[in-house]
């Protein structure tokens, strides 16, 4: 197997194609990781969540992570970790434009709404969810790529590995 950098481009390119990954928080000192659904635009990630244990984090302690990869196998996988600054885009004139701007974004995927609010009937709060808009400014972008070589193909067909 051969592991190799991915450029600026190569991670954004799969952070626009994957459209999910993981969420990454702390606060004192704990971290906290959560599955997130994104989309990626420039050096932005934009993200719906319902009020919850990552928001009220995130508010304390805006500095975050979000790792997204792509697995074809043991030997042949892309991952990319995106470290940033938590923003909310608040419901307020300030906000008005990124936040329409997000929510135009999140409307060209299908049921982008769902694993938040699935998630918030799970905590099965008295009352109605309170849906959060975010966005994660990145300020550094980091990528690993694997290949495997012609001994690794052939060895996960013969064994009928992933």
């Amino acid at each position: 197997m051969q592991v190799s950098e991915m450029s600026g481009k190569e991670c954004r390119e799969l952070l626009a194609r994957q459209g999910w990954g993981r969420l990454g928080c702390a606060l004192d000192n704990q971290p906290y990781i959560v599955p997130i659904y994104f989309v990626a635009e420039g050096d932005s990630l934009f993200c719906f969540a319902t009020l919850g244990r990552k928001i009220e984090w995130m508010r304390a302690n805006p500095r975050v992570c979000i790792q997204a990869d792509e697995i074809r196998s043991r030997y042949d996988w892309k991952s990319v970790v995106v470290f940033g600054r938590y923003e909310e885009l608040l419901d307020d004139a300030e906000h008005e434009q990124a936040r329409k701007h997000a929510v135009t974004l999140f409307s060209q995927r299908d049921a982008w709404w769902e694993g938040a609010y699935a998630s918030d009937e799970v905590r099965k709060h008295a009352s109605d969810p309170i849906p959060v808009v975010f966005c994660v400014h990145m300020t550094q972008i980091t990528g690993l790529e694997a290949e495997p070589d012609a001994g690794q193909v052939a060895l996960d067909v013969a064994q009928q590995k992933w």
